[in-house]
């Protein structure tokens, strides 16, 4: 085990959920003092892409909200370690219990023609079938940086497995085909269920108030340092024959340069890149602006570090091509109970039970989802909040006529309430809501086509002191845009950088379990099993 100085510190890079991660396992599972670590982000907020900000007069906002599910072992682990702010219980235990009570199985989750479609068919043929049979088996290095449209016809992307496949993880046909598999092979266990979202769990409130505050919280206390409004611009190496160590990082704080002087055995760890960098708000009456990875700092230090150091990865594989990888959300408080009522009714789930409503008539492929409600710490209780996205931002709706890219918060309204077939009710809905459009030019550039060495080791070769976390470093058989995805690399940074004789527990492999494949088996060929069953019984 290597021998931690007592005196050394740790700067990480970022304020997002890994970086939270990263400093609880420094302090839980390295025996470093609280006051030894000190968190840098550029923003004047902690969470990164798990926000939520807002009050019940102007409006909430949240950019979205991450899935969770049972096999999320690294963030199960973390919270088994942190109180609820109510200190009741660990902030797991919360999460288990919660969804206990309101288990997630929807009536609802796809919406057609005004109408619900109760645990939608696949509708997929063989050769889809055995396409994805294939993928699950074939070796990375043989897909290369080819695309899911590259590996299916142009049927695929019309079946109802396309629509709830891609709007439960925003995939695009463009996406890779890498991702596309390592998703299939990780969530195996889920395939049979995913018509009604089954498995698929929910905290509390939103991801904000129910996992950071809770995080920072546990960390003020034990005496991190958050430095806000403090953006790192450059990291300056120092090479011996032995590799590379961080000696100075250079950060802008209130437009001024400073340098903080790194020591030997001090560690640096960095989030790189970021999915919600540069996004922007809109309002009711106004659509949100589209800005470019020069509008924040994050794209800009790993480009600046990876030039000339290729095993720091290839920025410009995720970040050059917006076009590819924006959608806009949008959050929607209402002062009225008529939408949600009107909502009970059409789905048949009660908020937080129905989980993603898709409209896959929809030219924007619009979703929505409901939660339960109060979903923020301290809403009124005559207020509801609901979230929604659109994966196509740049094609005109169906009921108005625009695309959602260039759509005010009313005329997103306008949209949703055409799909479920509400008009009537518009004016008295559109009276008591603030819907607010989030553009995210980085949302999905995780998904992008890669090749190898395009994503950087959590430990690149050389280095001494340094580590990456985040959604864009290499873990193998995990998958990006996930909470797991970052505290796995965040659990693997500090056991790594600290010599600790522990690693991160292995990812949940439910395709070598009999049962799980069965199931899923069963669920792809439902056709054919609905055929057999009936044969079976006629020759009975």
């Amino acid at each position: 085990m290597t021998r931690i100085e007592s005196d050394s510190v740790t700067y990480l890079v970022g304020g997002g959920i890994a970086s939270l991660a990263a400093a609880v396992f420094l302090i839980r599972d390295g025996d470093m003092p609280g006051h030894t670590i000190t968190i840098l982000e550029e923003s004047s907020r902690i969470g990164g892409a798990l926000d939520a900000a807002g009050n019940s007069h102007d409006g909430y906002v949240m950019r979205g909200g991450r899935m969770i599910e049972s096999k999320y072992l690294c963030t199960y682990d973390l919270f088994s370690s942190i109180p609820t702010l109510d200190e009741t219980g660990t902030v797991t235990k919360e999460i288990f219990d919660w969804n206990e009570t309101m288990k997630t199985s929807s009536k609802s989750r796809i919406f057609r023609d005004g109408h619900r479609i109760d645990t939608p068919s696949f509708g997929m043929s063989e050769k889809h079938i055995l396409t994805i049979e294939r993928l699950a088996l074939e070796p990375e290095g043989l897909l290369g940086r080819s695309t899911i449209s590259d590996q299916f016809d142009p049927s695929f992307f019309e079946t109802d497995f396309w629509h709830m496949w891609c709007t439960t993880f925003a995939f695009q046909p463009w996406h890779s085909a890498i991702e596309f598999k390592r998703y299939l092979v990780r969530f195996t266990h889920m395939v049979s269920g995913f018509n009604t979202l089954s498995g698929i769990m929910r905290t509390v409130y939103n991801q904000y108030d129910s996992m950071v505050r809770p995080l920072h919280k546990w960390l003020e206390e034990r005496g991190v340092k958050f430095m806000l409004n403090t953006t790192v611009t450059d990291l300056v190496l120092e090479y011996d024959n032995g590799g590379f160590t961080v000696e100075k990082i250079i950060v802008e704080e209130a437009a001024s340069r400073k340098e903080i002087d790194v020591k030997k055995h001090d560690r640096v760890i960095v989030t790189l890149g970021s999915m919600t960098e540069s996004s922007s708000l809109g309002s009711m009456d106004s659509p949100a602006p589209m800005l470019g990875k020069a509008d924040g700092g994050s794209w800009a230090l790993w480009e600046k570090i990876a030039a000339g150091h290729t095993q720091f990865g290839h920025p410009s594989n995720f970040d050059n091509y917006i076009e590819q990888s924006k959608w806009l959300s949008f959050t929607t408080t209402l002062h009225d109970p008529t939408f949600f009522n009107l909502i009970r009714d059409l789905t048949g789930n009660v908020p937080g039970e129905g989980g993603l409503i898709t409209f896959p008539e929809s030219s924007w492929l619009a979703s929505i989802v409901l939660p339960h409600q109060p979903h923020f710490i301290g809403q009124p209780e005559n207020v509801q909040v609901f979230w929604g996205y659109g994966l196509f931002v740049d094609v005109p709706g169906n009921f108005v006529k625009k695309a959602i890219s260039a759509c005010t918060g009313r005329e997103i309204m306008t949209e949703i309430i055409g799909h479920l077939r509400l008009q009537e009710n518009g004016p008295r809905i559109l009276d008591a809501c603030t819907c607010i459009p989030c553009m995210m030019p980085f949302i999905t550039s995780q998904f992008l086509p890669r090749s190898k060495g395009d994503r950087p080791q959590v430990i690149p070769e050389g280095s001494k002191n340094l580590a990456f976390i985040g959604q864009y470093c290499e873990l193998p058989d995990d998958v990006v845009f996930t909470v797991e995805y970052s505290i796995r690399s965040a659990m693997t940074a500090v056991y790594s950088l600290l010599g600790l004789d522990r690693e991160p527990p292995s990812v949940y492999k439910g395709q070598f379990n009999p049962r799980v494949l069965l199931e899923a088996f069963m669920a792809l060929h439902e056709r054919r099993v609905v055929q057999l069953q009936s044969q079976s019984l006629q020759a009975n």
